[in-house]
């Protein structure tokens, strides 16, 4: 970074948002709310799904490929031939470009912990966020909930306020206790503000300010603490003024990718009945599908299969546990193009350690055409690389 002229220091405010689950989508109800208010926003996600230029948003927009690789090119340049891993350089372009576009606000997502995530460069951010922290990517953050936390509030910074998502007990109290040491005050979940659905089926907001809002074109009952999240981050963002009817708006047209996404025409649509559903979903640790088992419960009146894949490095069996109840059958595919994806054969024995009739298959096509019934729902999950995959191949 200083061979690029410390670009992270030449940055509009910030909103630095860490976290197990949601921080992508707390990310896109705030860019909705901010937008929906007329302001400009930067916003640096991950991981990618389709293209590479999805980390990097300029004024709302993805950054084009043309002017994506000359940054690159540049960060090569200043970079030297020296170590650096890909998530570095990719943060370093989109510190370069966010330094040169001028905007009213940058929404940065951690990768990968915290404390010693390449986008842990920001002194001073407006607001930090930390979303609900569950087990995941335990052998790089730890064994433990606390641990985990511990590596989470390594965004927090003195002084600066930060908003808490709902938490386990044990994180909470390491995130009270790091934010004590650096007198970092708190915007706590269920404590400063708290969501609850209204009786309209909406979603009320209380904190500050109290609003009842359109229930988030977001679907799931976790969706509402990550608009509640984000709501209170802008409660906490100096300077700046709610406006309702920006809040209404912004519920209403926030997206947000491979987050409990209906599915309604292509290629791998096609291959349904037309009154089977198709959903797709990037869930990929145990809290992950605790939220889809939530929201499959409601799924009742018709017949669930799963079509399944995930990484090596994730526990397969502990996330189909969670949705056993309420599944029929599952298709389990290696994920296409991934190294370090669990074969089909060992993600089909994980689904049958944990309950699920599972068979393996070769192919999305195949798999989706192997579990449908009539009158039913396929869900995709288990993997954001495989939801990737699945929204190239659908169109």
């Amino acid at each position: 970074m200083a061979a690029l002229g410390d670009p992270q220091n030449k940055l509009p405010p910030v909103i630095h948002v860490a976290g197990t689950n949601g921080k992508g989508s707390t990310i896109a109800f705030l860019r909705a709310c901010l937008e929906a208010s007329g302001k400009r926003v930067h916003a640096y996600t991950s991981p990618h799904l389709v293209g590479f230029n999805e980390r990097i948003r300029l004024n709302g927009s993805l950054i084009d490929e043309p002017a994506l690789s000359a940054l690159l090119a540049e960060c090569e340049r200043a970079n030297a031939g020296l170590p650096i891993t890909f998530f570095e350089i990719t943060t370093a372009a989109a510190f370069l470009a966010f330094a040169r576009a001028p905007a009213d606000m940058v929404l940065l997502e951690t990768g990968l912990g915290g404390r010693f995530d390449a986008t842990n460069l920001i002194a001073q951010p407006a607001v930090t966020v930390i979303t609900p922290i569950s087990l995941d990517h335990q052998p790089f953050l730890g064994e433990t909930i606390a641990a985990i936390a511990f590596e989470k509030a390594g965004i927090l910074k003195p002084g600066r306020k930060a908003v808490i998502g709902p938490q386990p007990a044990e994180a909470m109290a390491v995130i009270e206790a790091r934010a004590g040491e650096l007198k970092a005050p708190l915007y706590r979940a269920g404590r400063e503000w708290w969501v609850e659905p209204t009786d309209e089926g909406g979603l009320g907001y209380r904190g500050g300010k109290s609003f009842d809002l359109p229930a988030p074109a977001l679907p799931g009952r976790h969706q509402l603490d990550n608009a509640g999240a984000a709501i209170a981050a802008l409660e906490c963002l100096p300077g700046f003024m709610l406006d309702p009817a920006a809040l209404v708006e912004a519920m209403r047209q926030v997206e947000w990718l491979a987050r409990l996404q209906r599915l309604n025409r292509g290629p791998l649509v096609d291959l349904l009945p037309g009154d089977t559903e198709l959903w797709l979903d990037g869930a990929h640790n145990p809290a992950g599908s605790e939220a889809l088992a939530r929201f499959a419960a409601g799924w009742a009146a018709r017949p669930l299969h799963l079509v399944f894949g995930m990484l090596s490095t994730h526990d397969a069996s502990a996330f189909l546990a969670n949705l056993k109840p309420y599944v029929e059958s599952l298709a389990a595919v290696t994920i296409p193009g991934e190294a370090n994806s669990l074969s089909a054969e060992n993600a089909a024995t994980a689904a049958r350690r944990a309950g699920i009739a599972a068979t393996a298959q070769p192919s999305l096509a195949t798999a989706v055409k192997t579990v449908v019934t009539p009158h039913s729902r396929v869900l995709i999950c288990g993997s954001l690389y495989l939801a990737g995959k699945v929204l190239a191949e659908n169109g």
